[in-house]
């Protein structure tokens, strides 16, 4: 394949780019492909910051560090944690414990599991509960088993409600969402995981963070994602990019669509809407 590059057609100006994780800067299978990691190459020599936020814990990420390169802050937990490359803490954002109980009560009155995030601590009561094992494959760190919550809740960055009965996800969502109000972001992260996390834990807050601390207006800051989570940074950026695995609710909320997260979605948004670049005998 032959690159060329080419003006953007509306002139536009992104000096960051913010990407979630899992269903867009990874593949199915959680691997960085050489593309990827020579798109953001390509922004670092453009001169465009490069960002990463996620609803796994910053420790789950660290394996990406060093092939990003990464110098800016990183948003674990979907912003409930902000953290250097280093993993040392910038700042932290915990649920009062009153909520993380109700969170974990609603939950269960929902049908689905419960997952405690602390720290660096993960919690769960049941090791054989769905997505379990392949949640400590992703993240690389084993989940701690334990058989009551209580007493565990007065750090809580995040917790999760999961389960493969997607309409219960859904429903629970809808519900912890009535139900918070103010009192706590919940949203979901993928569709079989609801996330609940302090009120200002949520990627929109992640995108006006970066925008602050890295002194680049909104209008340059470019975001990616697939999931209803994502949606909220969508809305802090000039330009938003849906993965082409996301729903139609996603990707309609969005600036523009890119391919599947199978199908180099991410690099090729770089390269397209980002730098401006085309590849010779591959469509758009």
């Amino acid at each position: 394949m032959q690159l060329g590059v080419t003006p953007m057609p509306d002139g536009r100006k992104i000096s960051l780019v913010l990407a979630d994780v899992d269903g867009t800067l990874v593949t199915e299978d959680k691997i960085l492909t050489p593309r990827a990691k020579a798109a953001v190459q390509a922004l670092r020599t453009a001169g465009v910051r490069f960002a990463i936020t996620s609803g796994r814990p910053p420790r789950g990420m660290a394996m990406l560090f060093g092939d990003l390169q990464l110098d800016t802050p990183i948003a674990g937990f979907n912003g409930g944690l902000f953290v250097e490359s280093d993993l040392s803490i910038i700042e932290e954002k915990t649920l009062p414990p009153e909520v993380a109980a109700e969170a974990i009560a609603l939950i269960g009155a929902h049908g689905l599991d419960a997952w405690v995030y602390s720290g660096n601590d993960w919690m769960i009561k049941n090791l054989a509960a769905p997505h379990v094992a392949r949640e400590a494959w992703t993240v690389k760190f084993e989940p701690t088993v334990v058989t009551d919550f209580s007493g565990k809740l007065g750090k809580v960055v995040k917790i999760v409600g999961v389960s493969d009965d997607l309409e219960r996800v859904r429903q629970s969502e809808a519900d912890a969402q009535r139900v918070f109000g103010a009192r706590a972001a919940a949203s979901r992260s993928q569709p079989y995981y609801l996330d609940v996390t302090h009120p200002e834990a949520n990627k929109g807050y992640v995108a006006n963070y970066l925008a602050k601390r890295l002194n680049v207006p909104a209008a340059e800051i470019a975001t990616i994602g697939d999931s209803p989570n994502d949606v909220l940074m969508f809305r802090q950026s000039g330009l938003s990019i849906a993965m082409g695995n996301a729903s139609n609710e996603v990707k309609s909320q969005a600036t523009v669509t890119t391919a599947s997260y199978n199908d180099e979605g991410f690099a090729k948004a770089i390269e397209r809407f980002v730098l401006g670049v085309r590849v010779e005998g591959e469509s758009p």
